[in-house]
């Protein structure tokens, strides 16, 4: 997400003998409490205290946090905060001219605005402190909106945040649509116990929060009954504290991951996986080795490695409070990977001499002699923010040159290839290495629909020794295989032990056919993980309520749950139209139409909630309002393809053919590797009685050896009589598929005809 930062700060504050008392007079439970602050939207939340409170009396802690990158996450902008130069500075990409303005100590932005027209919009937050800074901007309706032009606090200059041409003003990825928009994307993570209080009936936002940033009480929770144990004189240095949580890595997880929000109030201590549902290791987020991708943040990463299940723990590298290394360069490391096994690890053994030359292959003290810089190598995101990969690989450059993974000796050695590297290492291990076990051949079999890939995943799914994340994705990886069946392996899958597992095999259940997914995640519906529970209600939305027997009563918990989430997230256009999606499968027909509806009133220039709401149209046999809907979509993105597919498909259902062949030509010419595009496209002229025009297309397309259009050309050159063609084709087609006998019939035939004249 092009607003988000790292962020959550975790640790145990120390509990002092006094503690300074609320005012009097103020009931520590009241929810919703103004303060007089300057930032408007600080109110204090039920069971929550005003920070101060806890900075009065810990205040070696509050110092230390006050220096982390945790405290400064958000601020009002004021001269202290705002590091941009707003010195009357212009910048320009792609024609957009933004110039940054300072007057009597506020902030201001000219640039484009949603209309197109340029504005001028006051900068009321500052939004991260380093590497980079961005700035949210009011424009109305309680909506904070990030710029995507920020300030490289490095290099001392702005920069555009996205990559390729700008998003057009007011949609989707401009800086005023909802992709930046604070209070959707970016509110749950830079704040103090956050409420975005979305307004679904007016589309507004009357957002608060305890903090403006991220606080004590972000990582330890409410502090009410902390405060007033500590008035009542339970709270002694001698005397447990239980009045606050203890924190936990989920406290660290709950920002630091790819996930969706299923519910709103996470505090330490409660499950992770009842409030998100983490993404899992799909091949647009994840490399095939399991490195990190797209922005991904750590939880993923940190899963699969072998520490996280020794029980390592982001406090074991991380100082809670300054949120800094514990120890800088390798001596980190050597805390547990030292000469003498540690008592703390029972099943393994992290022991030996790792900091020498004898295995580092680096001479002492330089960069590639750094653990860090080979187990665990950098990706830059938001173009100057470089962050470390946590799963902690051994680097593996005989799979780059086979599968196309990122490797820490050729991202250092620039300039060298990956074969050079795999040789280096040859002469320095022998060729053992290469045979090490790893899951990438597995997931990147997977990635191509790849037959030999079935097996690996397999035995991923079944290892033990793997962690949960790899063998949950592996079983959804799995059921993305054409052509098997895998409500066997989801079923065994959905009965594991480990949740990521079990979220897996339900995520995975909606690969399968309808009529198996209850036999295969049945058994989840109770599941005791939210997030498991929501993605099997998903799957199962298709199934009629008399086969759910004795399990009908979880699936409307299961249900009730979904729906939660569904309104936890109400403001964002994806979730309320995948459940209109859910809502058509359960034959809620008015209730998904205004789902899809909805969906386009939160986002009207997403493309794809149009066509959810175009589908639809066409599955209740509403034919002219399908195309109409088609048609607005393509007006808003004429460079889609699919879109223009799909319009041409709801103009052959209005026998609008001569249209429609228009429109199926365009999405040709749109995406020329398409070969359901192009037999579609002959289909439809050869339908025009334009068969000849058909066959030269597809006489075209066939050197490109797809057996499909190679087929639908030889079915028309047949019709057409034109037998040389027709022999060309059936002859590729045997080549193509040697196990169908009939082709070698059909060649003899073509041959003695031909012959014959």
């Amino acid at each position: 997400m092009a607003a988000s930062v790292r962020s959550a700060a975790v640790g145990r504050i120390a509990v002092l003998l006094f503690l300074l008392l609320a005012p009097a007079g103020r009931s520590l439970a009241t929810d919703d409490i103004s303060t007089s602050g300057a930032d408007p939207q600080i109110s204090i939340h039920a069971g929550f205290v005003d920070e101060k409170t806890c900075s009065a009396c810990h205040a070696d802690q509050a110092a230390a946090f006050s220096k982390s990158h945790h405290a400064k996450a958000m601020a009002l902008a004021n001269d202290e905060t705002v590091r941009g130069d707003f010195d009357n500075t212009t910048f320009e990409h792609d024609s957009v001219v933004t110039t940054f303005t300072r007057r009597d100590g506020r902030f201001f932005v000219n640039t484009e605005g949603a209309d197109g027209g340029e504005a001028e919009f006051e900068v009321k937050y500052t939004f991260a402190y380093e590497p980079l800074q961005q700035y949210l901007v009011d424009i109305g309706s309680g909506q904070l909106q990030a710029l995507d032009i920020a300030w490289d606090t490095a290099r001392r200059q702005w920069f555009w945040l996205g990559d390729g041409a700008p998003a057009k003003p007011g949609s989707t990825y401009h800086w005023t649509g909802p992709f930046y928009r604070w209070n959707r994307t970016c509110i749950d993570c830079h704040s103090t116990d956050p409420k975005a209080k979305f307004q679904p009936q007016t589309n507004e936002y009357r957002s608060t929060y305890v903090a403006t940033s991220i606080g004590c009480q972000s990582c330890h929770g409410p502090g009410a009954k902390h405060v007033a144990s500590a008035q009542s004189g339970n709270v002694s240095s001698s005397i447990p504290d239980t009045s606050l949580p203890k924190v936990d890595a989920g406290v660290c997880f709950a920002c630091h991951a790819r996930r969706t929000k299923l519910l709103d109030g996470y505090q330490p201590g409660k499950p992770l996986l009842d409030h998100f549902s983490p993404d899992l290791l799909r091949q647009d987020l994840y490399f095939p080795d399991g490195q990190i991708l797209d922005e991904v943040f750590e939880y993923g990463s940190f899963q699969q490695s072998k520490m996280a299940r020794a029980g390592v723990t982001c406090l074991d590298c991380h100082r809670p409070h300054e949120a800094k290394l514990k120890v800088e360069g390798n001596a980190l490391c050597t805390q547990c990977h030292t000469e003498t096994k540690p008592e703390r690890f029972v099943r393994q053994d992290p022991s030996g001499l790792f900091d020498t030359p004898g295995h580092t292959r680096h001479q002492a003290g330089s960069t590639g002699a750094q653990c860090a810089n080979c187990h665990m190598p950098e990706r830059t995101y938001m173009k100057v923010d470089p962050r470390r990969d946590h799963s902690f690989v051994i680097p593996r450059p005989d799979l780059s040159a086979t599968l196309g993974t990122p490797n820490a000796c050729t991202t250092c050695h620039v300039g060298r290839t990956d074969d050079w590297a795999a040789e280096t290492m040859d002469g320095w291990y022998g060729t053992q290495w290469r045979k090490r076990a790893s899951i990438a051949h597995a997931f990147a079999g997977a990635a191509n629909s790849d037959q030999t890939a079935i097996e690996a995943l397999r035995a991923l799914v079944s290892d033990q020794d793997q962690a949960g994340i790899v063998r949950g994705s592996a079983i959804a990886a799995l059921s993305g295989i054409d052509g098997g069946d895998f409500t066997a392996d989801i079923r065994t899958a959905a009965a594991d032990a480990d949740p990521l597992v079990r979220l897996g095999a339900a995520e995975a259940a909606g690969n399968i056919p309808p009529e198996r997914r209850l036999e295969a995640v049945g058994n989840v519906l109770s599941d005791q993980a939210r997030a498991v529970r929501v993605a099997a209600a998903n799957a199962l939305a298709s199934t009629p309520p008399d086969l759910f027997g004795n399990q009908r009563g979880n699936f409307e918990t299961a249900v009730a749950d979904l729906r939660a989430y569904v309104e936890t997230n109400a403001d964002v256009a994806e979730t309320q139209s995948n459940y209109g999606v859910f809502l058509f499968a359960r034959q809620r027909t008015a209730e998904a139409e205004a789902a899809f509806r909805r969906a386009i009133s939160l986002d009207p220039t997403l493309e794809a909630m149009r066509i959810n709401l175009a589908e639809f149209y066409r599955a209740t046999g509403r034919n002219d309002e399908s195309e109409e809907t088609y048609a607005e979509a393509i007006g808003m993105a004429p460079e889609r393809a699919d879109l223009r597919y799909g319009h041409a498909l709801s103009l052959v259902r209005k026998q609008a053919l001569t249209d429609a062949i228009v429109e199926l030509e365009e999405a040709v010419r749109l995406d020329p590797q398409n070969s359901r595009y192009k037999t579609t496209f002959a289909v439809a002229l050869d339908s025009a009685g334009r068969t000849g025009e058909a066959l030269d297309r597809l006489d075209g397309w066939a050197a490109g050896g797809d057996a499909d259009i190679v087929g639908l050309a030889l079915q028309y050159s047949l019709k057409l009589r034109r037998l040389p063609e027709a022999l060309k084709h059936a002859e590729d087609l045997a080549r193509l598929r040697p196990e169908d006998q009939q082709f070698s019939g059909l060649i003899g035939q073509l041959k003695q005809e031909i012959n014959g004249k």
